[in-house]
């Protein structure tokens, strides 16, 4: 009787374990589908718990609608996930409207990615640079090492900061570095 027990309990936790492995892979294959479209990596992970990252920052600020727009078109949210520390100059919706006209709506066109990503990437500096980080590279007459290979100048002038020609406005940290807001697009020379 033990036995026929036994097996009945065994026979059911192999139907209840088949059941399982079945609706995770049908899950699994539905995410894949999604994610192999646009993964995402570390941008699509929620969490109301933890510090907001850069890419969280930037989505919850309607002054930068159009960044996120931008991130979103050359897919390149991870960047802005990591872990870090990474410093953002994020320009305003104002600073893209004041690019020439039809600027942005090219640059957002798909078979313009690779050339908003390597823009969008001259804004990203590795290295944590809130606003006295960014006075003492201008004292030591150092520029800032960008994503892109790039080097931007610091130019400081009384209160004003100035990186690559964009004026420094505000300055905010996240948890996985610093978004210093600038009034203009960085635009390689």
């Amino acid at each position: 009787m033990k036995a026929v027990t036994s097996k009945i309990l065994i026979l059911l936790l192999s139907i209840g374990v088949l059941v399982a492995c079945n609706s995770n892979q049908k899950e699994s294959s539905e995410t894949t589908s999604v994610a192999t479209s646009h993964p995402k990596g570390q941008a699509s992970v929620e969490d109301d718990v933890s510090q907001k990252n850069i890419l969280q920052v930037a989505a919850g600020s309607e002054a930068h609608s159009t960044l996120v727009a931008a991130v979103q078109a050359a897919e390149i949210e991870h960047v802005l996930v990591n872990a870090g520390p990474l410093t953002v100059f994020a320009p305003t919706n104002d600073a893209f409207a004041a690019l020439p006209d039809g600027t942005v709506e090219n640059l957002l066109k798909p078979e313009n990615k690779g050339d908003l990503a390597t823009i969008l990437t001259r804004h990203a500096a590795p290295g944590s640079f809130n606003v006295e980080g960014l006075k003492r590279e201008a004292r030591k007459g150092r520029k800032i090492y960008m994503a892109t290979g790039d080097y931007l100048e610091v130019v400081v002038d009384g209160d004003e900061i100035r990186v690559g020609g964009a004026k420094v406005i505000a300055t905010i940290q996240t948890s996985n570095g610093i978004i210093n807001v600038v009034d203009k697009v960085i635009l390689p020379n």
